[in-house]
């Protein structure tokens, strides 16, 4: 397994920066933020360390020997929108980028863009899933001609009043990766794994791992903490983080010594990148390179 961690904590910094601090720090890889410059949306997006609208070869080779002498490989491009927005004007914009995204990708040899398969959240799976078809396979099929793998991260995107009850991205089960595989088959197509999104859902976050594991080409190291006491007060439909909360990797309810075995099981070599939305550590800079090295020290015990 390649250690490394998500960018997006890092919106202070520049790409050089980002890929120094990594190397400094002894990381492998680094999954790199690629959204539009612009205003963000929502906490973690918006962040832009690799601008792909305007990736000619000149630039292309800048980053590749910025990585070289780095000794830091980019281990995906991530923009995550919702691509099955109802406004058609939104939609077609967050595609668009998507696309620019794969191209740069593929000008830069890095073989992973991650990504959500969005949903318009007023609508039932089996709807969200007859508009996935028509919005993906021409996506995918792009993927497909750039070499590039489209990794779908498993996070329900429903944290907020505007984005529940529906959420804003359908692929958050096993039944739903197993019907949005046999729609569109395909080596370009996988998962960006992150065990976290399962545990406030009360499901099983080591198990889908042997089912998917040729799926599986990215993995998001993220841990959370349910607060019993809250959900207690709340119930399950409340906006989950009236009950949770993200927390670096061994601050929280995972269990990282049998998910990591899990990994060793199923052979997985990819990259494992550190992902902070942890608030504890949000206030600063300083405190924001701090969980990442935390989270480093720790999960080291598990990675060589």
């Amino acid at each position: 397994m390649k250690l490394g961690f998500v960018s997006a904590i890092l919106e202070e910094l520049s790409f050089e920066e980002v890929i120094d601090f990594a190397s400094q720090n002894e990381f492998s890889c680094v999954e790199i933020m690629c959204w539009p410059k612009g205003e963000a949306e929502r906490r973690y997006a918006g962040v832009t360390h690799i601008d792909v609208s305007d990736i000619d070869e000149g630039k292309a080779n800048y980053i590749k020997n910025y990585l070289n002498k780095a000794g830091i490989e980019i281990s995906a491009l991530g923009y995550y929108p919702n691509p099955l927005d109802p406004d058609p004007e939104k939609r077609e914009f967050y595609i668009e980028h998507i696309k620019k995204g794969i191209k740069a990708a593929n000008k830069l040899g890095i073989k992973n863009f991650n990504t959500f398969i969005g949903r318009d959240q007023t609508k039932n799976v089996e709807e969200n899933l007859k508009m996935f078809v028509e919005v993906w396979k021409p996506i995918i099929k792009f993927a497909e001609e750039h070499n590039v793998r489209v990794l779908i991260e498993n996070c329900p995107m429903l944290f907020t009043n505007d984005e529940w009850p529906g959420g804003k991205n359908l692929a958050t089960t096993p039944a739903i990766w197993r019907r949005m595989f046999e729609l569109i088959p395909s080596e370009n197509f996988g998962l960006n794994y992150d065990p976290s999104h399962f545990v406030w859902q009360q499901m099983d976050y080591i198990k889908p791992l042997y089912e998917f594991k040729d799926k599986i080409h990215h993995i998001h190291f993220k841990d959370t903490k349910i607060f019993k006491n809250k959900l207690d007060e709340v119930g399950i439909l409340a906006t989950p983080l009236e009950y949770q909360s993200p927390k670096i990797p061994g601050l929280g309810d995972i269990d990282w010594k049998k998910f990591i075995s899990a990994l060793y099981d199923i052979k997985y070599e990819g990259p494992a990148c550190i992902e902070v939305e942890d608030k504890a550590f949000e206030d600063s800079l300083e405190h924001k390179k701090r969980a990442l090295i935390m989270s480093k020290n720790y999960l080291k015990q598990f990675i060589v």
